[in-house]
């Protein structure tokens, strides 16, 4: 098993920057794939940013620019800095841990943080 703690949200003004940490813990291994994702109610979740165990990382499109995700393997902690924040923007963010491969297929949430970007 292995545990997520969001931490980072609140409310701010549009084009203001926010950070949001995850911190894993259990069984956590440093090949695992971590990423944000958020969802708006009525809308399905969406990936935001992923980053593998490679540091290789995935930005969406439509934060490309604006966000960014990084990782800090030998604390099992995960960040999306969050910059130019727009209305748009507003969601709950979720961390996410996810590995598969021919043995064995896991995937883990937390129970997100939210962000308001609001005048």
């Amino acid at each position: 098993q292995v545990q997520l703690v969001e931490s980072g949200g609140g409310l701010v003004q549009p084009g203001g920057s926010l950070r949001l940490t995850c911190t894993a813990s259990g069984s956590m291994a440093s090949h695992y794939t971590m990423g944000w994702y958020r969802q708006t109610p009525g809308k399905r979740r969406e990936l935001v940013a992923a980053i593998t165990g490679e540091d290789r990382t995935h930005i969406e499109d439509f934060v490309k620019g604006r966000f960014t995700i990084s990782r800090e393997f030998a604390n099992n902690r995960l960040f999306l800095q969050m910059n130019n924040l727009k209305p748009e923007d507003t969601a709950i963010y979720y961390c996410n841990v996810f590995w598969s491969d021919s043995i064995t297929s896991l995937e883990y949430w937390g129970q997100g943080t939210q962000v308001n970007v609001s005048s």
